[in-house]
């Protein structure tokens, strides 16, 4: 009797104490009575307060720990990605275009500029002049930029080649060749303009920061080594000969359509209006090594041509022309692949020489 009174003291002893570790836990008042349990364990009121207790304890580690952890994610997010570069800024080049275009106004202005004209650089020159030269007396005929050159953002030098024409104390022209002349031009603007603003939209303008200056002519080259060693011949029996003969006849005159000569697949057009009325063969020069020249090769095989003719027009006037063509055989023939852009040069041929200047 004594002892159920002490066990029931215990019990609720145990329970008090439960209950001041998990206040939001829902406990029993009475503790049920002892089951036994297949394994052999007994659920008591006291082991439920303990687990309770871990319960508690457990949700306010997660409590506590959510911050932390919330901010290492948040630290592993915004961390930067290793290796993955980051895109350059692309830059436009400046164009020499409108510096150029301008250089070139102005070496003709200042040809036919003299003294009492001076005036007349005021668009192209802004600073205090005097020319010597006698108005008119000379001017260029014809004129072209040949270089170019950035100094500095917004300052190029541009050389300008000028065909100059001469009068004498009579008024007679006399032809003086051609001369160079070096502008240096400061150009404002964004680079479109060839200028070194950033905005697109900002205004272009030129300026000269001189007079021009007369220079040296540039060195002539003297090319590479062609490709073309072997000499065809103008001869029509040649099967080569003759397609490059047909189709530049048809290419110049419009006789034909280029169909006839040209491989399968390849769209090229004649010039129109047709420029010539006559075409005739002067000259054929290609890469071949073969001495069977009547022969088709295998098809498939290309053969690369430099051919001269001479080109008469409606008015009876001859034009000496050259052109680069590639051919390529098939079922027997020669056929026109493409008009190349250039003749080709030897992979093994050294860069131009130096030959001369022009005077």
């Amino acid at each position: 009797m004594k002892r159920g009174r002490r066990q029931r003291k215990a019990d609720k002893q145990q329970l008090t104490e439960a209950e001041e570790w998990a206040e939001d836990v829902q406990e029993p008042q009475q503790a049920p009575p002892a089951e036994p349990d297949e394994t052999g364990w007994k659920t008591s009121t006291a082991q439920m307060s303990g687990v309770a207790r871990l319960t508690r304890v457990g949700v306010w580690a997660l409590i506590v720990s959510g911050p932390v952890f919330g901010a290492v994610a948040l630290l592993g997010s915004s961390s930067p990605a290793q290796g993955v570069a980051k895109p350059a800024a692309a830059s436009t080049p400046a164009s020499a275009t409108g510096p150029a275009g301008f250089a070139s106004l102005f070496v003709a202005a200042y040809l036919e500029a003299g003294q009492g004209t001076e005036r007349d650089l005021a668009p192209y020159y802004s600073g205090s002049i005097v020319l010597s030269a006698k108005p008119g007396s000379r001017e260029a005929t014809r004129s072209t930029v040949i270089a170019s050159r950035e100094i500095q953002p917004g300052y190029w030098s541009i050389t300008v080649a000028a065909d100059v024409t001469a009068k004498d104390a009579d008024g007679k022209a006399r032809q003086l060749g051609v001369q160079y002349f070096r502008v240096g031009v400061q150009a404002a603007g964004p680079a479109a303009a060839g200028g070194a603003s950033k905005s697109a939209a900002a205004p272009a303008g030129y300026a000269a920061t001189s007079l021009p200056a007369q220079v040296a002519a540039p060195a002539s080259l003297k090319p590479g080594t062609l490709v073309y060693e072997s000499d065809r011949g103008t001869s029509s029996a040649d099967p080569a000969v003759e397609t490059a003969e047909g189709f530049l006849s048809a290419y110049l005159t419009g006789s034909v359509e280029l169909d006839r000569y040209t491989s399968p697949g390849v769209r090229l057009q004649a010039i129109s209006p047709a420029p010539y009325s006559a075409v005739k063969l002067t000259g054929v020069q290609d890469d071949s090594t073969s001495s069977e020249q009547q022969k088709v090769p295998a098809d498939g095989t290309e053969l690369h041509q430099l051919v001269d003719v001479d080109a008469t027009d409606q008015a009876g006037n001859t034009a000496s022309l050259s052109y680069a063509l590639t051919l390529k055989s098939r079922a027997g023939r020669w056929e026109v692949a493409s008009v190349d852009d250039a003749p080709a040069i030897s992979a093994s041929s050294a860069p131009p020489r130096s030959a001369s200047h022009h005077r």
